[in-house]
């Protein structure tokens, strides 16, 4: 009896403590997976050590586009794929930062890197993010 009890009160903390909920369903974009180590300390991702900048990284096997890296504040950092959300593969599918928002070039649909909605049917699609110091490893 102790250990149904036991369990009982130990599985709602096991469900609450699972990582965030990503669905990355989007027909355009596939899935792959992949893990990327940046590192804060050096020159060329300064940037991001300040609440609001974006770099985008294109290095072979990052997500579909590339992948746009975006510091919310309070120590968050938010990771999409570059790739826009609604629109099939294209020379010109692949979206710019402009300012704390992504643009679509190909439709000029505009997203938020703090939440990664827009106006159109799907979101951006979102990558799992770890801050290990001064570590941010983004992965699939």
């Amino acid at each position: 009896m102790k250990k149904i009890l036991f369990l009982l009160i130990l599985t709602p903390v096991l469900i609450t403590c699972d990582s965030e909920d990503f669905n990355n369903t989007n027909p355009y974009l596939p899935n792959y997976s992949f893990s990327y180590d940046i590192d804060l300390n050096l020159p060329s991702n300064s940037s991001l050590n300040f609440i609001s900048n974006a770099i985008y990284y294109n290095d072979p096997g990052l997500g579909v586009r590339g992948i746009i890296v975006f510091n919310a504040g309070n120590g968050m950092f938010n990771a999409f794929d570059a790739g826009c959300p609604n629109q099939p593969l294209a020379a010109c599918s692949t979206m710019n930062i402009s300012g704390v928002n992504a643009v679509c070039t190909c439709d000029n649909a505009s997203y938020s890197l703090f939440t990664g909605q827009g106006n159109l049917e799907y979101p951006m699609k979102r990558y799992r993010v770890q801050v290990n110091g001064t570590i941010i490893r983004v992965y699939n």
